[in-house]
């Protein structure tokens, strides 16, 4: 076990926090887990914070096997490994661009959005299993044209990192084990899921929001 909470993870993870152009920097959370620990993270830095939406598609018979990921305004990305069938994918892209459009307006009623034209952009999570969602919120701020691309996760598979550094200009995490324990909530002792109305409530106590 690694971390006590995520509070425990964002504060080890914003040690290794390197921010050259603080003034064209922005933080960007993941919800719902990496919200907490981006604010964290932007208030330590003091950096201008917003999230970026993506969620994964998931298997219809295993609903925690990613067969995808796609953000908001961003197309598809799907697992070249796993196949479904075709009407399976579409229901699943309709989904999630529904869920994004939804939370979306739930995030713009408090916060601020940022340009993220030549911007560098650190992405924050509370981790990484397959990280098709992380590719997916990173091919998005590329196409937002951001200058400087960092991922920030407190645990990485290592398989996932190597990916990662192919991707993006940096990666910033806590440890990159050589065995991966799977579920992200395996290196946390409390690891609670984080609903919607928490989140509003998060923000709402922001000085950042």
């Amino acid at each position: 076990m690694l971390f006590k909470d995520r509070m425990d993870a964002a504060e080890q993870l914003s040690e290794n926090i390197r921010v050259s152009r603080p003034k064209d920097t922005i933080v960007l959370a993941l919800p719902r887990g990496g919200v907490p620990m981006g604010l964290l993270l932007a208030k330590q830095h003091s950096l201008p914070f917003d999230v970026v939406l993506a969620k994964k598609l998931v298997h219809p018979s295993y609903a925690e096997v990613a067969i995808g990921a796609m953000a908001e305004e961003g197309t598809p990305i799907l697992n070249p490994q796993i196949t479904v069938e075709q009407n399976w994918v579409v229901q699943e892209i309709e989904r999630v661009q529904n869920e994004n459009q939804r939370r979306r307006k739930l995030y713009d009623e408090i916060l601020e959005k940022q340009d993220l034209t030549g911007k560098d952009v650190i992405i924050v999570d509370d981790g990484i299993a397959t990280g098709m969602t992380m590719f997916a919120a990173i091919a998005a701020v590329k196409a937002k044209q951001a200058q400087h691309i960092t991922v920030a996760v407190p645990i990485i598979p290592q398989e996932t990192f190597q990916a990662l550094e192919q991707q993006v200009d940096q990666v910033t995490f806590v440890e990159v084990p050589e065995y991966s324990l799977g579920a992200v909530g395996a290196y946390y002792q409390h690891f609670p899921q984080i609903n919607d109305q928490e989140i509003q409530a998060i923000l709402k106590d922001s000085d950042l929001a």
